[in-house]
């Protein structure tokens, strides 16, 4: 390995490290955008929910790598905030499905919609050109790096 390439892949990590910070204040952010009293967690656990829901615990479990009584608290929150409904699943009302109400899917959708617009004028001087670049290397580096 060259000097040079050492130093690029160190620069890498660093870069990448910052990004994580970044990435980290940032959905805390969203999250209290959405409900000022809303956790990341909870945030990831409501956005899940939106985008694939109706769900059964489990499968929340399963997708978050969080025990049961994680999940639960997790969904209480949401439920008390009015975020998340339960409701007896069609095919076995025994069962309980987890899903994002009206009200969840409003708020979350006019978050992402404030700040798609903030990251679009931060990237404002970016061509279509550099976006579509930096999206496939970043695509292209994760990846790579897909089974660590």
């Amino acid at each position: 390995m060259t000097t040079q390439r050492y130093d690029d892949l160190r620069r890498i990590e660093a870069e990448v490290g910052t990004l994580i910070r970044r990435v980290k204040r940032v959905m805390g952010e969203r999250a209290r955008e959405v409900h000022p009293d809303l956790h990341p967690m909870t945030y990831f656990i409501l956005t899940h929910l939106a985008q694939h829901g109706p769900l059964r615990a489990a499968d929340l479990s399963d997708a978050f790598g969080m025990d049961k009584g994680g999940v639960s608290r997790q969904v209480q929150t949401l439920v008390d905030l009015g975020l998340v409904e339960r409701r007896p699943a069609a095919e076995d009302r025994r069962a309980i499905l987890l899903d994002a109400t009206d009200e969840g899917r409003r708020r979350l959708e006019r978050m992402t919609r404030s700040r798609s617009d903030r990251f679009d004028r931060r990237l404002a001087d970016w061509s279509d050109e550099e976006l579509a670049g930096f999206s496939a290397q970043l695509a292209a580096y994760n990846r790579a790096l897909s089974d660590d």
